[in-house]
C-alpha cells in the first residue's frame, strides 16, 4: 500500500477506530474504579455493653468529596506500607499453669476463643519465655548446673507439665496459624555477674558463646518437642534491674553480643531464618538502640527487627522514627501487661492503632491468662489483672473488655495483610486501616470521646455513616 492509499484507508475507518479506542479507554477507566457495595460492621462499647458485636452490613453511598467540618475517615487502597506479621499474647508459666488446672471442657472453649481463626480471635503470632520469668510459679533454668560451658545438662523437662501441652493446644486450635517468638528474662545465675538471676546484673565475658549456644540448644529441643520457633528477642527489658529475672545490656553490649555471638552461632547452626530482635523495652529509648545496633552491618545483618513495649510513656513518633532511618527492618510490639478495666480496654485500641500507623508489623500483649489472684508469680507485686483472667476454685473464664478489643485487630487484621493510608479529619477519631490477603479491607475506628459521636469512612468516592457509642470501637470489614 502507498502513502497516498494508506491516508484513503485511514480517513474511511478514522471514526471506528476512535471509537474503539473511547471504548478501550472507558473500560480500562471503569475497570480502575473500584466499587464497594457494603461493609459488615462490628462495636465493642461500654456505655451500649456491646462486646464484638455484629451489627450487619451497612451498604456505601455516592459522596464525590468529603467535608470537612464532618467527621470522615478516609481510605486509600490504591498504596500500601508494612505487611502485618500477626496478632497474639504469651504463653507464660502463669498462663500455662492456669490454663492446665482448667477442666477439659473449659480449656477447649479458651483456646477455640482464643485461636480459632474463623470463631475465635484468631492470635497468630505469640510469645514465649527462655525458662522462668516473673510470671512463673518459681524460678528455673535448663541448665542450672555451674559451670556447664557444653550445655550438657540442658533439658527443657519443666516445660513438658504445662506449656508445651498448652502451646501444642494453642497450635491445634489455630488451624496451623500460629507463629512464636522467645525472650529471656535472664541466663543462668551462674553466667552472671552477681551470680543470681534476678536484680539485673550482667552477662560474663566468658559465657558470651555458651549463652549464644544456649539460644540453640532451647531452638532445637523446642523443634523436637514440635514447636518451632520464628523467631528471638535478645533480652527481654535489657535496661531494667528487676526484683524478678532480669539483666543488663547495653546498646553496645547487646550490638556486639549480636554481632560476634548469637548472630553467627544461629546462622552456623542452620537458624539464619529465625527473626532476631533487639532491644525489647520501651518507646523512649529505641532509636537510639536501633541506631547502635543498625550502623554496625555486621551485627544489623543479622537483625530483623526491633521489639517494644508501652511502660513509661507513649513516644510513637519514635516508633516511626525507627523505620523512617531503618525502614528495610522490622517493628514488633511485644508485651503489653494491662488491668481488666474498660480504661486499660480503650488504651489498649489507641496504642494498636497509633503503633500500626507508625510502622508496626505486629502486636502481641503479655499473659493470654491468669488465675483469679492475677498469678501464679514467683517475684514481684501483681500488676492488677489480666486480659483473660480463670478462677481455679469455679473453673469460670472471665473475658475482660480487653480481649474484645483486641479482638477488632486480630480477627479481621490477617498475617500477610498490608496496611493502606487511613486518616482522619476530626481529633475525636483515630483509625487505622489494612488490606488482606484475600482483597478485604478491615477499618477499624475509635471514639477517643466519652460521648455518641457520627462519622463516615469514605473511600473511592462512596462513604458510609456510622453512628459510634461513647469510646466505641468498631472495625468495618468490606
Amino acid at each position: 500500500m502507498n502513502l497516498s492509499a494508506f491516508y484513503s484507508w485511514l480517513k474511511r475507518h478514522l471514526r471506528q477506530l476512535l471509537v474503539l479506542l473511547f471504548c478501550a479507554f472507558a473500560v480500562n477507566t471503569y475497570s480502575q474504579q473500584k466499587v464497594y457495595k457494603e461493609a459488615e460492621v462490628y462495636i465493642t462499647a461500654e456505655s451500649t455493653g456491646q462486646l464484638l458485636a455484629r451489627t450487619g452490613f451497612r451498604a456505601f453511598e455516592p459522596l464525590e468529596q468529603p467535608d470537612e467540618n464532618f467527621p470522615t475517615i478516609m481510605v486509600d487502597d490504591d498504596i500500601t506500607f508494612q505487611t502485618i506479621e500477626g496478632f497474639g499474647g504469651a504463653f507464660t508459666d502463669a498462663a500455662a499453669i492456669t490454663f492446665g488446672k482448667l477442666p477439659p471442657e473449659q480449656q477447649k472453649q479458651f483456646l477455640k476463643e482464643c485461636f480459632d481463626p474463623v470463631e475465635g480471635n484468631g492470635y497468630n503470632l505469640c510469645r514465649t519465655t527462655i525458662h522462668s520469668c516473673d510470671y512463673s510459679d518459681t524460678m528455673y533454668t535448663y541448665d542450672d548446673v555451674e559451670g556447664d560451658k557444653d550445655l550438657k545438662h540442658f533439658s527443657i523437662e519443666h516445660d513438658q507439665q504445662y506449656r508445651i501441652p498448652m502451646i501444642k493446644g494453642a497450635m491445634e486450635a489455630s488451624k496451623g496459624t500460629l507463629r512464636f517468638f522467645a525472650s529471656p528474662w535472664s541466663p543462668p545465675g551462674w553466667m552472671k555477674t552477681n551470680n543470681e538471676m534476678l536484680h539485673g546484673g550482667k552477662l560474663k565475658p566468658e559465657y558470651n558463646q555458651t549463652w549464644a549456644n544456649y539460644f540453640v540448644k532451647y531452638i532445637r529441643e523446642y523443634e523436637k518437642a514440635g514447636i518451632p520457633m520464628w523467631g528471638l528477642t535478645v533480652q527481654n527489658e535489657a535496661m531494667a534491674t528487676q526484683v524478678w529475672e532480669s539483666c543488663i545490656f547495653t546498646a553496645d553490649e547487646e550490638k556486639d553480643f549480636v554481632r560476634d555471638y548469637l548472630g553467627p552461632t544461629l546462622h552456623k547452626n542452620g537458624l539464619a531464618n529465625v527473626k532476631l530482635m533487639i532491644w525489647d523495652h520501651n518507646r523512649g529509648i529505641m532509636y537510639q538502640r536501633a541506631e547502635a545496633a543498625y550502623e554496625d552491618p555486621l551485627a544489623s545483618k543479622y537483625i530483623w527487627g526491633t521489639a517494644f513495649h508501652w511502660y513509661v510513656g507513649n513516644h510513637f513518633d519514635n516508633v516511626r522514627m525507627v523505620h523512617d532511618a531503618f525502614p528495610a527492618k522490622n517493628l514488633i510490639y511485644t508485651e503489653a501487661g494491662m488491668r481488666g478495666s474498660w480504661q486499660s480496654a480503650m488504651n489498649l485500641a489507641k496504642n494498636i492503632i497509633l503503633d500500626l500507623n507508625n510502622w508496626a508489623n505486629g502486636w502481641v500483649f503479655w499473659n493470654l491468662i491468669l488465675d483469679q489472684t492475677n498469678g501464679p508469680r514467683h517475684a514481684g507485686g501483681l500488676y492488677g489483672s489480666n486480659i483473660v483472667n480463670a478462677d481455679l476454685t469455679t473453673g469460670k473464664i472471665t473475658y475482660n473488655p480487653p480481649h474484645y478489643i483486641f479482638g477488632h485487630f486480630s480477627r479481621f487484621i490477617k498475617q500477610g495483610a498490608k496496611r493502606i493510608p487511613c486518616t482522619s479529619n476530626s481529633d475525636d477519631f483515630i483509625a487505622t486501616a489494612c488490606i488482606n490477603p484475600d482483597g478485604k479491607i478491615a477499618v477499624v475506628i475509635l471514639n477517643l470521646k466519652d460521648v455518641e459521636q457520627k462519622g463516615q469512612v469514605w473511600i473511592e468516592k462512596q462513604v458510609i455513616k456510622f453512628t459510634s457509642p461513647a469510646n466505641g470501637l468498631i472495625t468495618m470489614v468490606f
